[in-house]
């Protein structure tokens, strides 16, 4: 009875241990993660910015060759802006995964200075 006892309760033990180490980030530190994770967004935010620059250039151009009379030019123009379009929409995506990211990133940091704090203040 104590050794079924006792063997429960270490396994319940063991468990807990192995997913409190599992749940830990394999690829870097999170204070990492989160840096990374706002220069992407940073540079994703640039990259977007630019597109909208390209779409407004392109759309001159496009209404610049309309009013001329040149039907090839506006063509490119108007699938130049429509690539720019299409940029900018996957640029605003990956933009707002990165932001996602960095929040997760710091929540957990916050939860392991919290846990850390929680057990060296119980001693």
């Amino acid at each position: 009875m104590r050794r079924s006892i006792l063997s429960v309760v270490l396994f319940a033990l063991a468990s807990l241990m192995a997913f409190g180490q599992s749940a830990t980030s394999a690829d870097g530190t999170p204070r990492q993660d989160v840096r990374k994770d706002i220069r992407e967004t940073r540079q994703d935010k640039r990259d977007l910015r630019s597109d909208v620059r390209d779409m407004k250039q392109d759309r001159a151009a496009m209404e610049q060759a309309v009013k001329s009379g040149d039907k090839a030019a506006a063509e490119k123009d108007r699938q130049d802006l429509r690539r720019d379009r299409r940029d900018a929409r996957k640029d605003l995506k990956d933009a707002k995964k990165d932001k996602r990211e960095a929040r997760r990133d710091v929540r957990q940091e916050k939860m392991m200075q919290q846990r850390r704090m929680g057990r060296s203040g119980r001693r």
